[in-house]
């Protein structure tokens, strides 16, 4: 597999965590953007940066102009040659995610993305669907790619079966390991993985170029409760965006946060830390609670994460695909 094609914007973030992502830095990097890519719109976790009726510091940092806004999780892969773009996840942000991506396309001014995947029924990763109902953009037969239970779920209940109802969006069905052909070299595949499945099943994807692969789970509850090996996973892939969610268990005072299960980023280090420096050096992590240090722009967290080989997402990495 061929290095990964980074840009230096995103070289310098990965290697120098007190920068942070200054968006007219990109005003020379979009005349220069490959063919085919894969964009990060969105790190934090469903709520967002800053948190409805947080008050702590962490929070309080954005209020007082210290830090910037995060967006909800998303990524999209954008085919300049074939002016196609498709989304990861349709978040609360989508709004500010598609008019960020805008400066990617060839033709700004297309809102309508050829197709939205999306992991699981958490309201992160779903709710931005809204915007392209009759309220909203009124769009046409979406293309929304779901597993069987999060397609049900969609279709029975209310807001969500007006969109079908009124062909806003075009459900899709997907099924785990089976891959969706996406032009004539990008595939993208769904894998099960255990999570809180409420009102759908959980999924991560993978995606396949003909020079990249790279793995996408924002959410699983322990890695040890997966079918796969994560350490194993790692070893073919070429990129890895996984769950960042905490940092450490206690992140949550006063609740219990057993009830919430994420893999800690200390107890994902601490698994894959025994692997070779350019296995770590895969691992982006991504998700990131309002309360998670590594949301901020510089924190001695962030530092240490980086120090032990591993990556932190940043709004604006591009990886060439």
């Amino acid at each position: 597999m061929k290095k990964l094609i980074l840009f230096s914007f995103y070289f310098l973030l990965l290697t120098a965590c007190q920068n942070s992502v200054d968006n007219s830095r990109y005003d020379d990097v979009r005349t220069h953007l490959p063919d085919k890519f894969l964009v990060v719109l969105g790190i934090a976790q469903d709520a967002g940066y800053p948190q409805l009726g947080c008050t702590q510091a962490c929070c309080r940092a954005y209020w007082e102009g210290k830090e910037k806004k995060k967006h909800t999780i998303g990524l999209a892969i954008v085919d300049r040659l074939k002016k196609q773009y498709w989304l990861l996840e349709a978040s609360p942000d989508i709004r500010e995610e598609l008019h960020t991506l805008q400066a990617y396309l060839p033709e700004p001014g297309d809102y309508t993305p050829d197709g939205i995947f999306i992991t699981h029924a958490h309201i992160g990763h779903y709710t931005g669907l809204l915007q392209f109902g009759r309220e909203a953009m009124g769009a046409h037969q979406i293309p929304v790619f779901t597993m069987p239970r999060l397609d049900s779920f969609l279709r029975r209940n209310g807001p969500w079966n007006q969109l079908v109802r009124l062909k806003n969006i075009d459900i899709h069905p997907l099924q785990a390991e089976q891959k969706v052909d996406l032009g004539d070299d990008i595939q993208i595949s769904p894998m099960i993985v255990p999570h809180r499945d409420e009102y759908s099943e959980t999924v991560g994807f993978m995606i396949t170029s003909a020079q990249k692969k790279i793995l996408f789970i924002p959410d699983i509850d322990k890695w040890e409760k997966w079918n796969q090996e994560i350490q194993v996973v790692l070893q073919n892939v070429d990129l890895a965006f996984i769950d960042g969610t905490f940092y450490q268990n206690g992140e949550l005072p006063g609740r219990d946060m057993s009830v919430i299960p994420h893999p800690f980023v200390v107890e994902t280090m601490e698994k894959l830390q025994s692997l070779p420096k350019e296995i770590r050096h895969k691992v982006v992590f991504i998700h990131f609670n309002h309360t998670n240090p590594l949301l901020k722009t510089a924190s001695k967290q962030k530092e240490a994460v980086i120090k032990k080989g591993f990556r932190v997402a940043e709004e604006g990495m591009l990886i060439h695909l």
